[in-house]
This record gives structure tokens, C-alpha cells and sequence, in this order.
């Protein structure tokens, strides 16, 4: 098939980004349909600052900081030494920088970002999720449903994490499309960390000082499909 058509334009990325504490899976819309897209967190000595990369939109940014904020006042719960942010700086990336993105969808993944890094245990690789928070560590509804659960299905993604009160939206979905997927329904963030990382395998200690440098950089691998269009990603 190779030697006719050529090779591979795309690869899946999921297991391989997610090997590592403080990469998540999310689900973004576009107009050309929904993509997944992976959301970077690192950890550096520094002065309690956050970094926000990726061509983000003003409330993108806001969902990070919200979901830092919520990492920040649940610390002790999550595993995670309560004065981590002290010396700290705190960079959160979202890869295909030339592509603006925005919307609040993307809360969810940001913390269980941030959550996966400082606590050392890495997210699920065949999970996605996508829904906005709060401070209090609600999750709400989110849009474009439809064309997210599909672009999690090309991806091989098995399991997806959503905001309760989109689960009507799934009866736009075909139903043998959606018997192949484990659909999880959340109203909280506590409940999206529990669902979303790996129990047992914490690969560094919660209260472990920060490193004096960046995490090493994502290895090098074709673009995911939103990483070659110039559209607009929109985390509705």
C-alpha cells in the first residue's frame, strides 16, 4: 500500500507525547472539524511565574491560569507538595505555535497538565478529554462535541473525558461509533485528574525541587493533522 500511495502524511503522537508527566491529550474544533491537540506543562526554578506559549488567545490563557490557580489550591490532595509554586516558574506550551487558538475548552487538559507534572505521574495515553472549569473545579459544557469524539476516534483514542452536561450531545454521534469509545462524564476537575493519569507509576517525588531546566524537548516527529492547516483552532 506504501509503495502506491506513499508514506504516512500523519502519525499517531499520543503514546509517545504522553510517556513523559505534564503532556495531556485534548479536543479542539476547527472548521474543518475537530483535532486533537496536546498541551505541554513544565517546571523550572524561577519566582512563581507562568509562561503561556503557543499563540493563545486571552481566554485560553485565562483557563491556565485558572487551572493553575485550582492545582494550586488543591495541592495537597492531588499529591503534590503545597509549596511547589514557591521557587518555581511554571511554562504551559501548546505545540503548532503558528496556529492561533482560543476558547475556554481547554481548561480540563491545562489541569491535568499541570497535575500530571507535579505529581509526577504521566496521563493516560489513550485518553482525551475537553471542558471548561472554574475556580471551584467545576466542569462545564462545552461545543463542538460531534466533531471532537470523531477526531479522538481517528486518533485511536479509546477513552474520552467530557463535561456531564454534554452528554446529550452524543445522540448527533453514530451509535456504533459510539459503542468503540469508553465516554466518561465528569462535573468536576478532581474527577477528570482521577480518570485521566496513571495510578502507581509516579515517575519523580511530589516535593522533589525543581530542576534548573526545562523538561527535554518533545521529540522530533511529523505534524499532527492541526499542525499543518493555517485555520483557526477554536476550543469551544
Amino acid at each position: 500500500m506504501q509503495r502506491y500511495l506513499g508514506a504516512p502524511r500523519f502519525f499517531s503522537e499520543v503514546a509517545e507525547r504522553t510517556q513523559e508527566p505534564g503532556v495531556a491529550t485534548g479536543l479542539a474544533w476547527t472548521p474543518n472539524g475537530g483535532e486533537i491537540m496536546f498541551i505541554e506543562s513544565t517546571r523550572m526554578s524561577g519566582q512563581k511565574g507562568l509562561n503561556l506559549t503557543g499563540s493563545l488567545g486571552d481566554v485560553m490563557k485565562e483557563s491556565a491560569q485558572a487551572a493553575l490557580s485550582y492545582v494550586r489550591t488543591h495541592a495537597a490532595s492531588l499529591g503534590i507538595a503545597p509549596d511547589f509554586f514557591d521557587k518555581s516558574d511554571i511554562h504551559v506550551h501548546v505545540p503548532a505555535g503558528a496556529i492561533p487558538k482560543d476558547g475556554p475548552s481547554g481548561g480540563v487538559t491545562i489541569a491535568a497538565s499541570l497535575a500530571s507534572l507535579l505529581s509526577g505521574r504521566p496521563v493516560r495515553s489513550d485518553v482525551a478529554m475537553t471542558g471548561e472549569i472554574t475556580l471551584r473545579g467545576k466542569v462545564l459544557p462545552v461545543g463542538g462535541i460531534k466533531e471532537k469524539v470523531l477526531a479522538a476516534r481517528r486518533a485511536g483514542i479509546k477513552t474520552i473525558i467530557l463535561p456531564r452536561r454534554n452528554e446529550r450531545d452524543l445522540e448527533d454521534i453514530q451509535p456504533e461509533v459510539r459503542k468503540e469509545l469508553e465516554m466518561i462524564f465528569v462535573d468536576t476537575v478532581d474527577e477528570v485528574i482521577r480518570h485521566a493519569l496513571r495510578d502507581g507509576d509516579a515517575v519523580q517525588a511530589a516535593a522533589a525541587p525543581a530542576p534548573a531546566a526545562e523538561a527535554a524537548p518533545t521529540p522530533a516527529a511529523a505534524p499532527t493533522p492541526a499542525a499543518v492547516r493555517t485555520e483557526r483552532t477554536v476550543l469551544n
